[in-house]
C-alpha cells in the first residue's frame, strides 16, 4: 500500500473528523475482506495490514482521529502478547490476548447493526429526522441489489485505479494541475446531466497519477458534504456514484 506524498506547497487535506467509519470499521473490513474467523484472528497480519491503510491514507494527506492510532496501539501490544512465551499456572494467561479487540468488536457490531436495523424503519417527523426519498427510490429503481460503500472500500477499489499507473509518475499536485475543488465542480456538472456514474469512469484512461489522486480526493470530499452517494452491485460488484 505504499505511495509517494502530495507536495507540501499544494497539498489538499481531507480530514474524516468522524464523517467516515472509525478505527472498528476498517477492523471489520480487514475481516471481511479476508473472510477471517471473529474468534481466531490472525493478529500479526491484522495488525500489519491496518498500519498499511494508516500509512496510505497519511500518504494520501487524509487526516484520521487519534482513535486510529490508538486502535495501532492496541494491536501492536496483542501482537507482543502472542509472540511471549506461556506459562503454566499464571491465572493472566489463561485468556487468549485476542479477546481484548474481540470483545470491543463483537459489541460494535451488535450496535452497528442495531442501528442499521433502526435506520430502516419509517421516520416519525419530518420536523424531527430529514429523509431523501428521491435519492433512494432512484437507486432503488436500477436492477439487482445494492449496497452502501464505505471509505475503506473506496480505498481497495482506489489502490486498483492505481496500480494501472506506471510507478514512474510523480505524485506532486503542481499550479498547472486541477484543483479539488475544479475537480468537484466537474463532477458535479456531470452528475447533474447524469444522475449517477461508474467508479471507474471517473478515471479516463491515460489519465495521470496526479489527476488520479485529485479525483479520488474529491469524491471523498463529495461523500463528506453529502453531495453523492456510493453504492456497490452485489452481483457484479461494480460501483456506481449517485448525485444527491
Amino acid at each position: 500500500m505504499e505511495d509517494e506524498a502530495l507536495g507540501p506547497e499544494d497539498t489538499y487535506r481531507v480530514r474524516l473528523d468522524g464523517v467516515f467509519e472509525g478505527p472498528m470499521d476498517l477492523l471489520v473490513h480487514l475481516i471481511k475482506k479476508h473472510e477471517l474467523d471473529i474468534y481466531d484472528i490472525p493478529i500479526a497480519m491484522i495488525t500489519d495490514q491496518y498500519l498499511a491503510y494508516l500509512e496510505w491514507m497519511q500518504a494520501m494527506n487524509i487526516d484520521f482521529a487519534g482513535e486510529f492510532l490508538l486502535m495501532a496501539s492496541t494491536l501492536a501490544h496483542i501482537k507482543s502478547r502472542m509472540l511471549l512465551p506461556v506459562h503454566g499456572g499464571e491465572d493472566d494467561e489463561d485468556e487468549d490476548p485476542r479477546s481484548q479487540i474481540t470483545r470491543p468488536l463483537l459489541e460494535y457490531l451488535k450496535m452497528k447493526n442495531a442501528a442499521e436495523m433502526l435506520a430502516e424503519r419509517p421516520l416519525l417527523g419530518d420536523g424531527t429526522f430529514v429523509r431523501r426519498t428521491d435519492t433512494k427510490a432512484f437507486i432503488d429503481e436500477a436492477e439487482g441489489e445494492m449496497i452502501q460503500v464505505g471509505l475503506f472500500e473506496l480505498i481497495d477499489a482506489f489502490q486498483r485505479i492505481l496500480q494501472n499507473v506506471s510507478p514512474d509518475q510523480k505524485v506532486a499536485l503542481t499550479a498547472d494541475g486541477i484543483s479539488v475543488k475544479d475537480r468537484i465542480n466537474q463532477l458535479v456538472d456531470v452528475l447533474e446531466e447524469s444522475g449517477s456514474i461508474t467508479f471507474e469512469e471517473l478515471f479516463p484512461e491515460g489519465a495521470n497519477r496526479a489527476d488520479i489522486i485529485v479525483t479520488f480526493l474529491a469524491l471523498l470530499e463529495m461523500v463528506k458534504i453529502e453531495l453523492i452517494r456510493v453504492v456497490q452491485h452485489v452481483q457484479s460488484g461494480i460501483m456506481r456514484i449517485f448525485y444527491l
